[in-house]
């Protein structure tokens, strides 16, 4: 398969994230909230207006900088992976890409996220997000575990490399 065909991902990615966010954002009053899974799992009309978890609020320009840097370092990397790179780098690749592009939109539009997914742990609540942080979250996981396998890979295979012919 054509490296290129991943970015179908992002663009997956990219339209979830656009209309679940506009659905969350016309058809919910702000904090409203719709139980999905009774008090476990809501969907919560929520803005954020800060990274992961809501650090850094306010920091507009800042994100807006750092989500160029980062995007166009991932364009870039998935170019230069084109012909050795494997399926599960790739793929974890363009979700971080649709899902910093997603959030990126939103910031230059709005000046904040619109985050809708809620869960409730007894007491604790686990910061609301979307689907874009969903994205970079699994996209992250997979280009992580691209790099324990690879590691991996390389180890046994230098490890063959290094045995004696008698040691077979």
């Amino acid at each position: 398969m054509r490296y290129y065909y991943y970015y179908l991902i992002t663009l997956i990615v990219l339209i979830l994230d656009f209309v679940t966010k506009k659905m969350v954002a016309t058809k919910m009053n702000l904090y409203d909230e719709i139980s999905v899974i009774g008090n476990f799992f809501l969907i919560t009309s929520h803005r954020n207006r800060g990274a992961a978890f809501g650090i850094l609020e306010g920091q507009r320009v800042f994100f807006i900088i750092i989500t160029v840097a980062i995007v166009s370092g991932l364009i870039w990397y998935i170019y230069s992976m084109r012909k050795t790179g494997k399926p599960g780098l790739f793929i974890g690749l363009t979700l971080v890409l649709g899902g910093a592009i997603g959030n990126f939109i939103d910031r230059v539009r709005f000046g904040e996220v619109v985050d809708f997914f809620k869960f409730n742990f007894g007491s604790y609540t686990f910061p609301i997000f979307n689907i874009a942080d969903s994205a970079i979250v699994i996209g992250v996981g997979l280009i992580l575990l691209d790099a324990l396998l690879s590691a991996r890979e390389e180890k046994l295979t230098q490890g063959q490399d290094n045995k004696e012919p008698n040691e077979a």
